[in-house]
């Protein structure tokens, strides 16, 4: 975080007096300026400040042939690069006691809230939607391969935006769920799976690993650190062959538009990780990322870290319209799955036109469990053997979804309230039975569809991801921990409870793997960059379901001054991206060495 600081003195510095500019008389009717507050304090200035208003003094006296004060700034600025952290201390120093004195005698500002009256966002089915208008056939097929065939059903071009914002100030983070209508509707990757068509099944997607895997993909696409340019991709789309090339340029498009957008304008350049084997983009579990990457954009926006929301703000839209009825108390109208292909402009108009009748969003009955959607809702069979017996009709239109799939059938089939529709999970000789997901990590259970989330939420085979960028194991925590030991047994820090230890993360390090001599546990130490220093936190790779904690110290020491958290744990299946909005500690540039490495004492106690 950036600061700009203003420093009051009662006898003013002359040549910092140069940089003021006689007062500009506007003209009548002009915009005029808003005046500061006499009395309000200003705030002190940074070490950069302290530094430059000495240095300038001293260049301007032994340099009178100066041209000005722009030379003399010019001067200091080259100097404060050339200088060592150690000699920038005594400036930081100076600003810090500056700063204390501020804090204890300036009472504290109340934040504004923060109202957006405006949505900004990059998910833009619009773009998309001229795109496969003009796919050929044979680029098409390749689009259903990759598992993307329901896509090509995408009639809605426009994002109702005031719906979109209103669907925001309501959405739960922490629980991945929507608080409407006066319920809390969880969502779940089944939901996407049905709304969007993707596969809610499968392996995790992964978007990094080694540079050097991706050098030349950065190059064909011309990547920089902002991104992959739409507009070259729309280029290459127009291009009439359906080769390697059209996938991956097809897979990026999707993902920058539609279904993973961030808060900028191009593609995330980690995505160049999915197309170094194009073979297994069917196998990926597309539905739970889509729904990961929408509770991260949102949390970030949620926070102020971006003006923009990134997500995919059309599966919310299409959610809502499917999972509130405005016309009366049930839509009896067969529900085709997925839902993207029924929401055209003409459907969506006609719904708006309908909420507005009504007074507004919001104002409709949830028909969640109708529809099979937010199967969350429900923690067990008892509470959904409660519901009123009615039968609803559902026709299934199966997408292909899987490089394995043939031709799209249409099934009529006849459930009763709270059955799960059949879309594209495979069948077992049970229609309404399924094998656990993590079937392939240990676990032999077979529950009801409608019971399946709620098991797997609590699985205690859920895998979990070896935390390095060059591995891609995933497994069980006990798999996980014997893995480590015996293919990175020089990559971690081992530990014991109760004890601590001193350990160092260099300049480009992010993380640190510790390892529990006990138990096998993996633990993360993580490291982030702000703008004034490091953000250190600890967290446990295990099921994000766990509640099991542990309490750990982290101390960093700077000649007399030292910093200390404690903290407990939280669990997660890998690496925490992106620091979640948990306890850390910032510990400023100062503490560094000359080096820049960071030395701490870290103690996790059992």
């Amino acid at each position: 975080m950036t600061f700009e600081f203003k420093v009051s003195s009662e006898e003013e510095d002359p040549l910092m007096a140069k940089r003021k500019e006689p007062e500009q008389v506007e003209s009548e009717g002009s915009r005029k300026r808003k005046k500061k507050n006499p009395a309000s304090t200003p705030r002190p200035a940074c070490s950069w400040v302290h530094f430059s208003r000495e240095f300038i003094k001293e260049y301007s006296a032994s340099h009178p042939e100066s041209s000005g004060l722009k030379a003399a700034t010019k001067a200091a600025s080259d100097a404060w690069k050339l200088m060592s952290l150690e000699e920038k201390g005594k400036y930081t120093k100076r600003a810090r006691e500056v700063w204390d004195d501020y804090l204890s005698s300036t009472p504290a500002r109340e934040p504004k809230p923060r109202k957006q009256t405006k949505l900004v966002t990059r998910c833009s089915p619009g773009r998309l939607f001229n795109v496969l208008k003009s796919l050929t056939s044979e680029q098409k097929d390749a689009v259903k391969s990759m598992g993307f065939g329901s896509l090509l059903g995408l009639r809605c071009r426009t994002l109702r935006r005031s719906l979109c914002l209103w669907l925001l100030e309501r959405f739960n983070s922490v629980r991945h769920s929507l608080e409407i209508c006066g319920e809390r509707i969880p969502l779940s990757p089944w939901d996407v799976e049905l709304v969007m068509g993707l596969a809610s099944s499968g392996k995790d997607v992964v978007t990094s690993g080694p540079d050097e895997l991706i050098t030349e993909l950065r190059n064909k696409y011309n990547a920089t650190n902002r991104g992959i340019s739409v507009r070259l991709l729309e280029e290459r789309l127009a291009v009439p062959e359906a080769g390697e090339d059209f996938k991956r340029s097809f897979l990026l498009y999707i993902l920058g538009t539609l279904l993973c957008p961030t808060a900028r304008l191009d593609v995330s350049p980690s995505f160049l990780h999915l197309l170094t084997n194009m073979d297994v983009v069917h196998e990926y579990n597309w539905g739970k990322f889509l729904l990961d990457r929408l509770v991260r954009e949102v949390s970030r926006f949620r926070q102020g870290k971006q003006r923009a929301v990134g997500g995919c703000l059309l599966f919310l839209q299409l959610f809502y319209y499917e999972g509130v009825a405005v016309r009366g108390p049930f839509d009896t109208t067969p529900a085709v799955v997925p839902c993207l292909s029924l929401w055209g402009e003409e459907e969506i108009s006609e719904r708006e036109k309908q909420e507005k009748e009504l007074g507004g969003y919001g104002f409709g009955e949830v028909i969640c469990k109708e529809k099979c959607l937010g199967m969350g809702i429900t923690s067990g069979k008892a509470e959904v053997d409660r519901l009123p017996a009615r039968k609803v009709p559902i026709r299934v239109k199966h997408s292909p979804t899987r490089a394995q799939q043939g031709d799209q059938q249409i099934k009529e089939s006849t459930l009763k309230k709270g059955d799960v529709v059949p879309g594209e999970i495979e069948m077992a000789a049970d229609p309404l039975r399924a094998s656990c997901r993590n079937k392939e990590y240990g676990c032999v259970e077979t529950v009801d569809y409608v019971e399946r989330n709620g098991h797997e939420e609590t699985c205690t085979f859920a895998p979990c991801a070896c935390p390095l960028r060059d591995c891609n194991f995933v497994g069980t925590p006990e798999q996980l921990s014997e893995h480590f030991s015996s293919q990175h047994w020089d990559s971690g820090r081992r530990f014991r409870y109760n004890c601590p230890t001193s350990v160092s993360l260099g300049i480009d390090e992010t993380f640190l793997v510790l390892h529990a001599e006990e138990d096998g546990l993996l633990f993360l130490l993580n490291k982030g960059t702000e703008n004034i220093g490091h953000t250190v936190m600890i967290t446990c790779i295990g099921p994000s379901w766990s509640k099991e904690n542990f309490l750990y110290d982290v101390v960093s020491d700077h000649g007399t001054s030292s910093l200390r958290l404690k903290s407990h744990t939280q669990n997660f299946p890998g690496r925490a991206e992106g620091f979640p909005p948990v306890d850390f500690l910032l510990i400023p540039f100062a503490y560094l060495s000359s080096s820049g490495q960071l030395s701490l004492e870290i103690c996790i106690w059992n």
